[in-house]
């Protein structure tokens, strides 16, 4: 005997307005009796601190307890039999009631120390002499189109320029005599439907450039009592360049946002989820050879870097 928990959308997709919609499959070689089937749907922010990001004290506290978003349950059937063979039992259940707030419905969002998930479980019960049946399924939860910007959005263009002097980090030898110069312009402000888009230009460099990366950071923030815990991890790398580039060709800049992984630009009470973007050249040195696993927030000898705050958007 199996149950699958099969949902109306292919993508998973839903809004807080809309109904979640699908059906439970049962597959039995035999008539079975049981005592009601159930459909669970809860929503919540899942939050951690882990002792790379915080204190001695802080590291006790481990996970901390998740904010509910939502937690409803509903009989789809009552106690009786189901026949032998393959059943499909219909279910729709709304996930937001009238009443209900609609600034608690967080988009779905898996990160380092902070998750937002929903999951809805089916339940077959089936007495103390039969083992109960489950299954579970993710389901991902966007903003309601009407609380979306109204017009589409136009990326605004930051203009940055990366030379010897805006390094905060020392840098090789030769670098630091020779010089270089990049320039170029970058959205700091994206819709999650859309690119990070740009363009750059390297103008000089004394030494030959390996690569040329955009980097996605995540910057998580947990309320620990009095004290707000705060992370960065990578989210996303994406090379634009490999090798030593021409001088004074524009390279365009293009970079999607990965789904799950980054959500809107989210400033609750709790918690905080922002992002920030990175132009990183990387320039041929042999020492760069001796870390390659590098920790890609640690500024290097052989790298120049320009880091952004980056805002993100769910548009229509």
């Amino acid at each position: 005997m199996s149950i699958d928990l099969k949902l109306s959308r292919s993508n998973r997709i839903y809004h807080p307005s809309e109904p979640l919609e699908g059906k439970v499959i049962i597959k039995t070689h035999s008539s079975i009796s049981h005592y009601g089937i159930h459909i669970t749907i809860k929503g919540s922010v899942n939050l951690q601190i882990r002792g790379g990001s915080a204190g001695i004290v802080e590291s006790f506290y481990g996970v901390i307890k998740p904010i509910p978003i939502l937690n409803r349950t509903v009989e789809v059937k009552s106690s009786g039999k189901i026949g032998s063979g393959t059943t499909e039992i219909p279910f729709s259940l709304n996930l937001r009631k009238r009443d209900e707030n609609l600034e608690r419905f967080y988009e779905t969002y898996h990160g380092a120390n902070i998750s937002i998930q929903y999951l809805a479980t089916a339940d077959i019960t089936r007495g103390y002499l039969h083992k109960s049946l489950s299954a579970t399924v993710e389901f991902i939860v966007e903003s309601d189109k009407d609380d979306l910007l109204q017009r589409s959005l136009s990326p605004e263009m930051v203009i940055f320029y990366i030379t010897q002097d805006t390094q905060r980090h020392p840098l090789l030898p030769e670098l630091k005599s020779g010089g270089f110069r990049v320039t170029g312009k970058i959205s700091t402000q994206c819709s999650l439907s859309g690119p990070i888009s740009g363009e750059l230009t390297v103008e000089a460099s004394a030494v030959p450039i390996h690569s040329i990366d955009i980097q996605l950071f995540r910057v998580e923030s947990i309320l620990l009592g009095e004290k707000i815990v705060t992370e960065t991890s990578l989210v996303q790398k994406t090379q634009i360049a490999d090798g030593d580039v021409c001088r004074n060709l524009t390279l365009p800049i293009y970079v999607i946002p990965p789904r799950l992984l980054t959500c809107p630009t989210t400033l609750a009470g709790p918690f905080s989820v922002e992002f920030k973007v990175a132009i990183v050249i990387s320039f041929q040195s042999e020492l760069s050879k001796l870390h390659k696993k590098a920790d890609p927030r640690t500024p290097r000898l052989w790298l120049a870097m320009e880091t952004l705050p980056l805002e993100l958007v769910r548009t229509k």
